[in-house]
C-alpha cells in the first residue's frame, strides 16, 4: 500500500467527487468513515516515522510522504496559560484578602501535587487509556471512535488523545494571545479548530514533537491547566473553586469525574444553570450525571477505582456548590472606587505593557497577584462614615462625597471611599443614579472625574509661599475687606483689574496664623498682593498639585482661594507632604506585583523627593494646627485623641463645594462634600445625618479616629524662630505736615493711612498733631493721623512778674491769684508759679491760676 501525503489528499478529494452523487444512498457517515480511516493511515506513518525513523519504509514508496512529513513543524511553543489576575488586600495578621480578580479566562495553574488523582485518572480513564502507553497519537483509538460513531451509530466518541487535545488547546491560546483585533482572533480560533485533514495531519505532528520534548505528566497536567469547564472557568483549579467550592487537591471522586465530563461538551454538560430543562436542577443536571457516570465507568474498567468506590459515586448526585467568581472591581463592595484605581494605575503604567492594549491584556492574562496599599480598618471606617452622613442619590441636588486617606512619607493610599455604590455597567447606571463608573477621588485619566474646586483648602500654598519668600508668622499685614486691584504674575503677566472677594463671617485677621484658623478671604487676598503668584503656583506644584483634567495649573487673583479642579487626592496627597516636613510622594496603590513563576515586578514607584524646605513646612504646620482650636474653622473635626493634627476647611462660593482636609504625622485625609453637577448651596440643605454642609466634619474625624487610635501621630516640628520674628519699621514724624503730604508719606513707609480727624493743639489749623502708634510698627498697621484745629495756645512763662504785669500776660485766660509763703525776700509780690504749667497748651479763656509769694507770717 503506497501511501502519500499528496495521495491522500487526490485520492480523498476524488472519492469525495465520485462519491457525491450516492450521497443519500450510502450517507454522509459512510464519506466521514472513508475520510478519516485515511486520516487514520496517515497516523500510524506519522508514528512510525516519528518513533523509527530509521525504518526505509521499504514497499511503501513513501519517499514523498516522508520528506512532506519531516518539513511540517514538530515545536510547539507553550506560551503561559491566560490567568487571572488577583488584587487583594493584606490583613492585620499578615494574610492577604481577596478583593477582586480580573481574568478573560478564570484560570489559576496548579503544579501536579496540587490535582487531584481522581481528576487525573478521570482524564486519561474517559478521553485517553492509552495515553501512558503512546507516542501522542492513539491510531487504535482513532479507528475505534470512527467505528462507533459513523459505522456503529453510537455515541460519538472523539479520536484525539490528550496530547492532541492539548496541543488544539495551546494553539488556541496561541492565537488569543498573538490577535490585535477581534478579526484576527476569529480567524485565528478558526484555524486552530478547522476540521480539515491538513489541520488534523498538523496536530499530529505537534503531539509526536511534543511527546519528545515533555514527559507524560507534564502533559497531562498542562492539559487540566488548559481545559475549558464551562463559561469563563478554565483549567481544573478555577472550576473546582467555581462548581464546588474546594481546591482540585480536595476533590472527591465524584466531583473530579463530574468536571471532566464538562470537559467533553462545557456547554452541554456544565452544572451552573439549574434552570434548565435539559440539565438543571429538576432533573437533577441528568445530562451532566450521564456524562459522569459514564467516566466513572470507564475508571472502574482501567482499574482506576474499586468496585465500592464507583457504587458509591454513581449513587451520588451531582450537587454543585456555586461559588461565583466575577471580574472586576464590584467584588471589592465599599472598596470597589480603590479596586478602580488600581486596576486604572495598571492600565496607565508602562511597565505593565507598551500599549494601553498591552496592558489590558498583562491584567486580565498575566496571573498577576496583586498586593495593594489598603488598610482595612481604615477602609471600613472610611466607608461607614461615608454611608452614615451622605446619601447616593438626592432629589433635590446631585450629592457626591469622597473620602480618601494617603500615608504621608511613602504616598500610599490607605483608603477611599464615596457616596456611590460602584459600577461600570451601562445599562446598571441607567437605572438608578446610586450607581456611577466615575471616581471623585482621582484625576480624569484614573478615574474619569474632572475634579472640583479645593475652595479655602488651597490657601495653604499661599501660606507656604508666604513664608519661603521670607515673610514670618507674625508679621502684620492689612487683612481688611477690600477690593485688590494689581497683582504680580511673573508667568503669565501681571494682573490688574478689581478683584474684591467677600469674608464668611466678619473677623478680620491681621497675620498669617490668625488668617489660617480663621480662613480670612481678604487676609489670604493681602498676603497674595505682596507676592508673586507665579510662585504660589510654583508651591502648590512643589505639593504635587495638578488639574484633574489634565489642562496645566492656573494661577489668578482668585485661584488663591481655591478655582482650579483638582482631585480630592491629589489634595490629601498635598496635606501629607506638608505632614511629612516637605517629603512629596506621588500616591500609590501597590505595594508589590508576584508574577505566576514567584518572581517579583516592580511597582509603580511614589517618587517621592524633598520638594519643600522643611522650616516652610514647619511654619505652614504651626498656622494650620489653629485651625482645631475652639475658634477655628476645623475645631468640629477634632478627633479627641491627642494626636496633633494639621487641617485646613474649603467652602466654594454658594457653599457648592465642601472640604475638610488634615492630617496627622502618620495619615493624610481629604473628605469632599458637594455637588457633582449643578450648583446647589449646601448651606440650605440638611441630610438625614445633620446639615449637609458639616456632613465633612462628620466624616473626617471618624476616620482620623481610627488612624489615630491604630498609628498614633507625632508632634510637628516647631518653626524656626524666624518663623515668629517681629518685623517693624520706623513711622515718619508728621508733626507740622500737611494732611496730604502725611498720607503719602505713611503709604511710601508700607503703612494704612487712616485720617483721625482734628484735635485740639497749638499749632495752626491744618497741621498734622501727631500720629498713633507711633514709632515703629509692623507693615500694613493702620497709622492714625491728626490735625489741629488751632484752638489752643500756650501758656506764657510769667514766673519773676508781679501780679498786675502777670493778669497782662494772661489776657487770654481766666487768671486766679493764690499766695504761697516764700523763704526768698526777692520772690515776695512776684508769680512764683502756674497751673497749667508755662508752656503748657490751653484753650483760650480757659482757668490759669498764678501763685504770688508772700513773706512768711504775713497774710
Amino acid at each position: 500500500m503506497a501511501i502519500t501525503f499528496g495521495t491522500i489528499a487526490v485520492e480523498h478529494q476524488a472519492s469525495t467527487t465520485r462519491l457525491s452523487s450516492r450521497t443519500e444512498r450510502f450517507g454522509t457517515g459512510v464519506l466521514a468513515f472513508i475520510s478519516f480511516i485515511a486520516l487514520s493511515a496517515v497516523a500510524g506513518l506519522l508514528v512510525a516515522v516519528a518513533v523509527t525513523p530509521a525504518i526505509a519504509i521499504t514497499g511503501l514508496g513513501a519517499t514523498a510522504a516522508i520528506n512532506i512529513f519531516e518539513k511540517l513543524p514538530s515545536y510547539l511553543a507553550i506560551g503561559p496559560l491566560q490567568q487571572k489576575t488577583n488584587v487583594y488586600a493584606m490583613q492585620n495578621d499578615g494574610q492577604p484578602y481577596l478583593l477582586a480578580s480580573f481574568y478573560d479566562q478564570d484560570r489559576e495553574e496548579v503544579g501536579w501535587g496540587d490535582a487531584s488523582q481522581f481528576a487525573k485518572d478521570a482524564a486519561v480513564a474517559a478521553e485517553d487509556p492509552r495515553f501512558y502507553e503512546h507516542g501522542g497519537i492513539d491510531v487504535q483509538g482513532t479507528a475505534r471512535a470512527m467505528v462507533s460513531t459513523y459505522l456503529l451509530k453510537g455515541q460519538a466518541q472523539g479520536g484525539s488523545s490528550i496530547t492532541q487535545q492539548y496541543v488544539k488547546n495551546v494553539l488556541v491560546q496561541n492565537a488569543e494571545s498573538e490577535a490585535k483585533t477581534q478579526e484576527e482572533l476569529d480567524a485565528g480560533y478558526a484555524k486552530a479548530v478547522e476540521q480539515t485533514p491538513d489541520r488534523k495531519i498538523k496536530e499530529m505532528r505537534l503531539a509526536i514533537g511534543l511527546e519528545k520534548k515533555y514527559t507524560k505528566d507534564q502533559i497531562l497536567l498542562g492539559y487540566l491547566n488548559i481545559a475549558l469547564f464551562g463559561g469563563q472557568i478554565y483549567g481544573i483549579e478555577a472550576a473546582s473553586n467555581y462548581y464546588f467550592g474546594v481546591s482540585a487537591k480536595d476533590l472527591s471522586l465524584e466531583q473530579a469525574a463530574t468536571l471532566l465530563a464538562m470537559v467533553n461538551n462545557p456547554v452541554k454538560y456544565r452544572i451552573d444553570e439549574p434552570d434548565s430543562l435539559k440539565n438543571g436542577a429538576a432533573n437533577g443536571y441528568a445530562a451532566a450525571k450521564e456524562r459522569r457516570d459514564y467516566i466513572l465507568d470507564k475508571m472502574l474498567l482501567h482499574k482506576k477505582i474499586t468496585r465500592e468506590q464507583h457504587q458509591s459515586a454513581v449513587a451520588t448526585p451531582v450537587t454543585p456548590a456555586i461559588h461565583p467568581s466575577s471580574t472586576g472591581c464590584v467584588t471589592a463592595g465599599g472598596a470597589a472606587y480603590f479596586c478602580d484605581f488600581v486596576y486604572r494605575t495598571m492600565l496607565n503604567d508602562p511597565a505593565f505593557g507598551a500599549t494601553e492594549a498591552d496592558r489590558k491584556k498583562t491584567v486580565s492574562r498575566g496571573g498577576l497577584d496583586i498586593y495593594t496599599t489598603i488598610d482595612l480598618d481604615l477602609q471600613t471606617a472610611a466607608e461607614s462614615a461615608m454611608n452614615d452622613n451622605v446619601p447616593r442619590t438626592d432629589p433635590r441636588f446631585d450629592v457626591g462625597s469622597s473620602a480618601v486617606t494617603v500615608q504621608p512619607g511613602t504616598g500610599r493610599v490607605l483608603a477611599m471611599t464615596q457616596n456611590k455604590a460602584f459600577s461600570n455597567d451601562p445599562d446598571v447606571i441607567a437605572t438608578s443614579t446610586d450607581f456611577s463608573a466615575i471616581n471623585f477621588n482621582t484625576d480624569f485619566d484614573y478615574g474619569g472625574s474632572s475634579g472640583f474646586q479645593p475652595g479655602s483648602t488651597y490657601k495653604v500654598f499661599t501660606l507656604g509661599d508666604w513664608i519661603a519668600e521670607g515673610h514670618s508668622l507674625r508679621e502684620t499685614f492689612d487683612g481688611r475687606k477690600r477690593a485688590f486691584t494689581g497683582f504680580v504674575n511673573t508667568c503669565d503677566g501681571n494682573w490688574s483689574g478689581r478683584f474684591e472677594p467677600n469674608n464668611d463671617d466678619g473677623r478680620i485677621a491681621n497675620n498669617a496664623v490668625d488668617a489660617t484658623a480663621w480662613s480670612v478671604n481678604s487676609s489670604f487676598m493681602s498676603m497674595a498682593s505682596q507676592l508673586d503668584l507665579c510662585k504660589i503656583k510654583g508651591v502648590a506644584e512643589a505639593f504635587g498639585v495638578h488639574r484633574a483634567d489634565g489642562d496645566p495649573l492656573q494661577m489668578n487673583p482668585s485661584d488663591v482661594l481655591g478655582t482650579q479642579e483638582i482631585a480630592p487626592i491629589t489634595m490629601a496627597s498635598a496635606f501629607a507632604g506638608v505632614a511629612a516636613g516637605g517629603l512629596v510622594c506621588e500616591p500609590i496603590v501597590i505595594d508589590r506585583i508576584v508574577k505566576p513563576d514567584g518572581s517579583e515586578m516592580t511597582p509603580p514607584s511614589a517618587d517621592c523627593r524633598q520638594s519643600v524646605d522643611p522650616n516652610v513646612t514647619s511654619a505652614m504646620a504651626y498656622a494650620m494646627q489653629r485651625t482645631f482650636e475652639s475658634d477655628g474653622t476645623a475645631a468640629a473635626s477634632n478627633t479627641g485623641t491627642g494626636v496633633p493634627h494639621i487641617g485646613k476647611t474649603g467652602t466654594t462660593d454658594f457653599a457648592k463645594d465642601t472640604w475638610m482636609i488634615g492630617a496627622s504625622t502618620k495619615a493624610a485625609t481629604a473628605v469632599w462634600v458637594g455637588n457633582v453637577t449643578r450648583d446647589a448651596n449646601l448651606r440650605t440643605l440638611d441630610f438625614a445625618s445633620g446639615a449637609a454642609a458639616t456632613a465633612r466634619h462628620r466624616i473626617w474625624p471618624r476616620i482620623m479616629y481610627v488612624a489615630d487610635t491604630k498609628w498614633g501621630g507625632d508632634a510637628f516640628p516647631e518653626p524656626d524662630a524666624s518663623a515668629f520674628r517681629q518685623v517693624f519699621f520706623d513711622i515718619p514724624d508728621l508733626r507740622g505736615s500737611s494732611i496730604a503730604d502725611a498720607e503719602a508719606k505713611v503709604t511710601a513707609a508700607g503703612f494704612i493711612f487712616a485720617d483721625g480727624g482734628p484735635q485740639d493743639s497749638v499749632l495752626p489749623a491744618g497741621q498734622v498733631t501727631g500720629t498713633n502708634p507711633s514709632g515703629q510698627a509692623g507693615r500694613d498697621t493702620v497709622v492714625t493721623v491728626y490735625t489741629s484745629n488751632g484752638s489752643l495756645i500756650l501758656v506764657p512763662d510769667v514766673a519773676g512778674m508781679d501780679e498786675a504785669a502777670a493778669r497782662r500776660a494772661m489776657a487770654a485766660f481766666q487768671v486766679t491769684v493764690r499766695s504761697a509763703e516764700v523763704n526768698d525776700a526777692g520772690q515776695v509780690g512776684k508769680v512764683v508759679s502756674t497751673d497749667p504749667p508755662a508752656g503748657a497748651e490751653a484753650k483760650s479763656g480757659s482757668a490759669v491760676t498764678i501763685t504770688v509769694g508772700t513773706a512768711k507770717g504775713k497774710p
